[in-house]
Parts: C-alpha cells; sequence; structure tokens
C-alpha cells in the first residue's frame, strides 16, 4: 500500500509533509486519519486508522500478565496520537515522539507497505549503512523463495 522512501524537512511551523503517492494512496483507500506512535529502531510508526485498528487488536490480546507484553503495550498506546493531515498534506508530530526518534529537521519518509515510518535523516542513514550489507543474509535467513 505505502512504498517507497522520501526526504522532507520540518517546516519552521513545526510540520511535516505526508509525500504525494501517500496521499494519493490515502485518498484512494478513503483514509482520512493516521495514528503516530513510537516505532522501533528509532523511528516513529504511522498507521491507517485501518491499520491501527488491526494492530491494536492483536496488541491488547497479549497477555497483560507477562511483563514484556506490558512494557511493549505501555511504550506503544501511552505514545499513540490520531492525526489528520490537512489538505496539502501537513500534519505535526508530537515533540516526544520526535525526542523519542531524535528527530531534528531532515526526515525520511519510509513506505513499509502496510506502515510509514518516520526517520530522522542521519539515523536512517546509518541504518541504511549498516543495513545494506547484510540485505542478502537476511533474505536467505527470513525468506523461502
Amino acid at each position: 500500500m505505502f512504498y517507497g522512501e522520501y526526504t522532507h524537512s520540518i517546516d519552521r511551523k513545526g510540520r511535516i509533509i505526508l509525500p504525494a503517492k501517500f496521499r494519493e494512496t490515502a485518498k484512494e483507500n478513503g483514509i482520512e486519519r493516521f495514528f503516530l506512535t513510537r516505532g522501533l529502531d528509532k523511528c516513529i510508526f504511522m498507521f491507517s486508522d485501518y491499520e491501527w485498528s488491526t494492530q491494536e487488536q492483536k496488541f491488547k490480546s497479549m497477555s497483560f500478565t507477562k511483563r514484556e507484553s506490558r512494557s511493549f503495550n505501555r511504550m506503544f498506546f501511552s505514545g499513540a496520537i490520531e492525526i489528520a493531515p490537512d489538505k496539502q498534506g501537513r500534519f505535526i508530530i508530537p515533540q516526544y515522539l520526535k525526542d523519542f526518534a531524535q528527530v531534528k529537521k531532515d526526515v525520511m519518509v519510509i513506505g513499509i507497505a502496510s506502515r510509514i515510518e518516520i526517520w530522522d535523516k542521519s539515523i536512517w542513514q546509518e541504518f541504511y549503512q549498516d543495513s545494506q550489507n547484510s540485505f542478502e543474509q537476511i533474505a536467505e535467513n527470513l525468506l523461502d523463495i
């Protein structure tokens, strides 16, 4: 559904713009709202409202008697906020999420099929450099093609 990587900057009002391709996809699929929350690997996760409901059901079904489940759910859900981009696709990322992901001015907006990830550009570049050399090995270990 969401694919590609796009470079954007946070404007002087603290807004980021959703890439045009992602806005088109959202419009085609009737998506008007998104949820932002703490992601993994120092990024911010962005889910459509439908995908958020799907993930919410999975995570709510985890046993609250297990410490790891409680910790994960606390971090994931306490960081969540609902946003609705304006007509130009702009939205504000709350400061606590920018702090979590160490987002400054330049960001990468990455489409990961059913979710979008927002990264500080320098952290994305570091992650990409570290991962590109092991990409084939990871594919070999995970995929059965």
